[in-house]
């Protein structure tokens, strides 16, 4: 299981959940999945993590951190 923060929205446009990985803004265009369901969607979102991480990693280039909610 990935740490990534994954932010699923419904869009009426595309009749689809979108999903935008924060971490990945920079880098990755976004949107950069959707699905028709939720659950679809987030299932989506974790194979995106996970392509990028490997490509990443296998191109030498620096991963980006994982955030994480701090809470006051």
């Amino acid at each position: 299981m990935n740490r990534y923060s994954t932010l699923v929205q419904w869009s009426d446009e595309d009749g689809l959940f979108l999903v935008t990985i924060p971490e990945f803004a920079d880098r990755v265009v976004m949107p950069c999945t959707h699905g028709r369901t939720r659950s679809e969607a987030i299932g989506n979102g974790e194979e995106v993590i996970e392509m990028y991480l490997e490509a990443w990693e296998a191109e030498g280039e620096s991963i980006p951190e994982p955030r994480t909610l701090q809470v006051a």
